[in-house]
This record gives C-alpha cells, structure tokens and sequence, in this order.
C-alpha cells in the first residue's frame, strides 16, 4: 500500500541541549557541521583528548611501527593521514575512525535523535556509533546523550505485571515463521491511515510495518501479498485471535499459500513475546519524533523501519538487515564518516559480491543460533524472575474469563 511521497520535512522537534535539529530535513544540517575531510584531519591532530592514541599508533599506512611484531587488537593506525582504532568485531575487523571533540555531537545526534536514529536506547546507539567510530570516554558519552534525552524521558515505558515467557524454537531460514499482528486504531493521518500491519521474521528479527487505511483482512492479505513478493511465502504465521486474523479470507489465503497459521492466546498475546516486545518500541519510537497533531506518523514508518533494521539485535548479534542481505546498510553515520574520509567504496562485481555474500552467511548462521540460544535464556530468566506460574488441580475452586465477541476490553470474570 502506498502512502505517498516522502517529504523532506517530517514535523517540527525540539533539539537538544545545542545539538543540530533532528528532523529529516535537518540532516543536510548535521551533513554541513561535519565539516569537509580537511577540517576532520586538522582537528584529529590537533584534539588534545586523543594525544594518548596519536603517541600510540602501531600502523602507519599498513607498515608496522615495530617490525616483526604482531599487532594486538585493539590498536591505533594512520591510513591516509587519518587516524582509526582497530578492533576485532565477530568473526572480522572493523577500523573506528577517531572523532575529535568538536565533531561528537554530530555522531550522537545522528545516532540518536535523528527519525532514522529512531531515539533507540543505549546499548542499539553504542552499536551504531561503535562500527564507526571511537573516541575517549565514548560509551559513557553514548550512555549520557541517550538518558539525558528528553523525548526519550518524556515517553519511557512503565513496567507492569507478566506471567512466564514460553519461547518458540529458534530458526535459521529468513522468513520461515513470522509473526503478525496490529496496532491500532490510532490517530487518523493525513493519508487516512489508522493501523499499522506489523510483521517481524524470527530468523533474522527483520521487521515490517506497513500502513493501513481499516483492518479489514482485504487490506491485510493485499500487503502479505506485496511483501511475499519481496521475500518469499513463510512456512507458518503466528498471530493473535483477533476478528481480522481469523477470517474467512485469511484462512483461504493460507491455504491457498500452504502457510501453516500459529495462534496465541487471546487474552495472553505475550505468548508471541516478539511481536509484543516490538509493538512497545515501535509505539514509543512514534511519540518521540510524530508532530503535534500526530497526522504525520504513517510517513515516518520507513525512517523508523531503517532505525531498527540497521542496529545489531542482543538476541541474534548482527543487524536484522545484514541477517537477511548479506551485508551492513550505509546510513547516515556512513556518509558522515566518508565524507570525513573522503573515500570511495572500492568496485565489486555482482559474481564477487554474491560469492562473498553466501561465504559471510555460512560464517554467522552458527553464530546466530549460539547468540539465540543464549539470549533467550537470559529473556526467560530475567522475564521470570517477577512472574508466577499458577498450577490448579482437578476440584479447585476458580474463576473463569469470559470473553465477547465484540471487545475483549468487555470479559468478565465468573463463579466459582
């Protein structure tokens, strides 16, 4: 469904304490205060906080400082007059190009409170910053930037009460199981959308958030068909037992699709705990950069989408989009960095990047599922810790939770 061209202007934010602004528009803003390459080298040289790394370099434009010793990691090299701190990340090496102190703000504001930055939390903005960039006391600066931001304190999630998290088996094929579901009805837009059909891949936690004018399962149905089209016909869709989901033409869809329809619990949708963690973030991402009348949120779908798609998952270790591509997107935090670098991408052909594509995913698949496992572990016990697992037994005396046909919000609870 198409919700009409993107405008370059997305609504009007409050910047942060003399940050740049940090609407779409703005970026041009944030791009002219990087400054130009010349800028960045004198700075990089002449910034007293990275004194410790210009004494320190061990690599000078790929001739070893010491010879016959072998580089440790992390270290500081110099590659065309630029200065970069080397790190082993995963099963490769990423160079961190060194950020003097009157260019930070730039990175932070890029990372975090731009749309395409999403207003992430702290460890996905330390992702975005860390693949980049580096500088003395960067974590905490990430840290700070990020919980001194008001959008970000204004719309925070209160906890509430939960019962103990089942997870699903874990998956290696993109788009093999997803899950679905629906938020809304929200505040109408300026294009007449009220919902958005959400759909999350639990391979490579790839999201999807689409638009929709009415919830009807036509509406539902022509968007799977849209994004089936770009990435394959699942094997099984998890939803909730919403009116939409259970209908007539839902079921010929599957059927006729060969897709296996998954159900959770209609008064417990945490059953499905992916699509329910993600409908929190997606919701609380929109407050955070929506207008005042909040009509424009449907254009800020696609900024967001990027935001999430591009950050490293604590469940998986690697960005949803590398998962299912092959390959890290170039955001904005890249073209700052090249045009720092002044550097072009070096020339691929296709035969080399698919080959080199197909090697990377063979590598990180094993990775994945270990990072899976482990992080599902950690979720389940953390998740527990404050819930309570109720066991009856045949001849105890309960309550039961009858439900409506027209609104749940309407159950009542019965007996003994």
């Amino acid at each position: 469904m198409t919700c009409g061209p993107i405008p370059v202007l997305v609504g009007n934010q409050t910047s942060q304490s003399n940050e740049p602004g940090t609407n779409v528009g703005q970026a041009e803003e944030l791009l002219e205060l990087a400054g130009g390459p010349g800028n960045f080298k004198r700075a990089q040289w002449e910034d007293p906080t990275l004194l410790e790394a210009r004494n320190n370099v061990q690599d000078m434009d790929g001739i070893v400082t010491q010879a016959g010793k072998v580089l440790p990691y992390p270290h500081f090299e110099v590659a065309s007059k630029l200065l970069y701190r080397v790190e082993k990340r995963g099963t490769g090496v990423i160079k961190q190009l060194l950020v003097p102190q009157n260019f930070r703000n730039t990175v932070l504001s890029l990372a975090h409170n731009h749309v395409l930055g999403g207003h992430l939390g702290v460890d996905k903005t330390k992702e975005r910053v860390l693949r980049r960039f580096y500088w003395p006391g960067v974590l905490a600066a990430i840290k700070n930037f990020c919980t001194s931001c008001p959008k970000c304190q204004l719309t925070a999630p209160t906890p509430g009460f939960r019962s103990p998290l089942v997870p699903l088996p874990i998956l290696d094929i993109p788009f093999e199981r997803i899950a679905m579901d629906l938020v809304g009805p929200l505040v109408k837009s300026a294009r007449g959308h009220q919902y958005i059909l959400v759909v999350l891949d639990y391979a490579t936690r790839y999201p999807e958030a689409m638009p929709l004018r009415n919830s009807s399962a036509k509406s539902i149905a022509k968007e799977l068909m849209l994004m089936f089209s770009r990435v394959g016909i699942p094997k099984e869709i998890l939803t909730d037992q919403g009116t939409p989901f259970m209908s007539r033409v839902m079921r010929e869809l599957c059927k006729l699709m060969g897709i296996k329809q998954l159900r959770t619990s209609v008064y417990h949708p945490q059953t499905d705990g992916l699509v329910e963690r993600f409908n929190k973030t997606l919701k609380s991402m929109l407050r955070k950069v929506i207008d005042k009348d909040g009509r424009n949120w449907d254009l800020l779908l696609p900024y967001l989408m990027f935001s999430i798609r591009e950050v490293p998952q604590a469940s998986t270790g690697f960005s949803p989009f590398e998962l299912l591509y092959g390959r890290h997107p170039r955001g904005l935090l890249d073209v700052v960095k090249e045009t720092w670098e002044q550097e072009t991408t070096p020339y691929r052909s296709v035969v080399e990047h698919i080959s080199q594509m197909q090697e990377r995913m063979e590598a990180v698949i094993p990775l994945v599922r270990e990072h899976m496992r482990k992080a599902q572990e950690a979720q389940r016990y953390s998740y527990n810790k404050n819930a309570r697992l109720r066991v009856f037994q045949p001849g105890d005396r309960v309550l039961v939770l009858v439900p409506t046909v027209e609104n749940k919000f309407l159950a009542t609870w019965q007996g003994p």
